[in-house]
């Protein structure tokens, strides 16, 4: 139980006339935990910036198979940049609203102001993760795609298919993609959830007191 909890305790203990007084001490605790869960937010996709940018970095140029592999299903260099270069700004986007949020709620000494910004915050979020299981389904429908048609001996293989092979080819396709799809939600649950488990619980708090 920490400090704001145990504050809470003693407030609903308290009689009328001294909530007022209990009111003014949670506020700040509450407007200090929410800047801190956003500062939190805002480092975790830094983090998850040069995480992703050391992932297609590294692989490119340590390995010349995949090198090989990456330039003949991506052909047209400039399609590939311009891919990466539009899931980077997403990404610089998404850091940069996050950084706004964080000044907006550090400035404000206005509950209902405070109360907004949480609301932008996990809006920004939820955005967020949309954007990245659709684009980690496209990337995998694509990606498929490209290396069937680029890729000689595969696309020799499933043209002599059966119908049901490709039925069967297309199930395994799907089911994959949506296993990756799966990983990644999973994988932004548990990095943003709790966080924001704890955003929405101080924005309870909030209501209550604005009643």
């Amino acid at each position: 139980m920490d400090e704001l909890d145990i504050l809470k305790k003693d407030w609903h203990k308290e009689k009328p006339e001294h909530k007022k007084l209990s009111t003014q001490d949670i506020y700040p605790m509450l407007h200090k935990k929410s800047s801190s869960i956003v500062k939190t937010l805002f480092y975790i996709s830094i983090a998850e910036l040069v995480f992703w940018i050391i992932i297609s970095i590294i692989p490119y140029f340590t390995s010349n198979s995949y090198k090989k592999q990456l330039d003949s299903v991506y052909t047209n260099d400039y399609v590939f940049g311009a891919l990466t270069a539009f899931s980077y700004a997403i990404i610089l986007l998404f850091i940069y609203l996050l950084f706004k949020s964080h000044k907006a709620i550090s400035v404000t000494d206005n509950a209902k102001k405070l109360m907004e910004s949480i609301i932008k915050t996990r809006k920004v979020i939820k955005y967020y993760v949309i954007y990245n299981l659709a684009m980690a389904f496209i990337s995998m429908v694509l990606g498929t795609y490209f290396a069937i048609v680029h890729n000689p001996e595969l696309s020799n293989t499933i043209a002599h298919f059966s119908d049901k092979q490709k039925l069967i080819a297309f199930a395994i396709v799907t089911g994959f993609t949506a296993v990756f799809v799966f990983v990644i939600w999973l994988f932004y649950k548990l990095l943003y959830g709790l966080l924001l488990k704890r955003l929405n619980r101080n924005y309870k708090e909030l209501k209550k007191l604005e009643v």
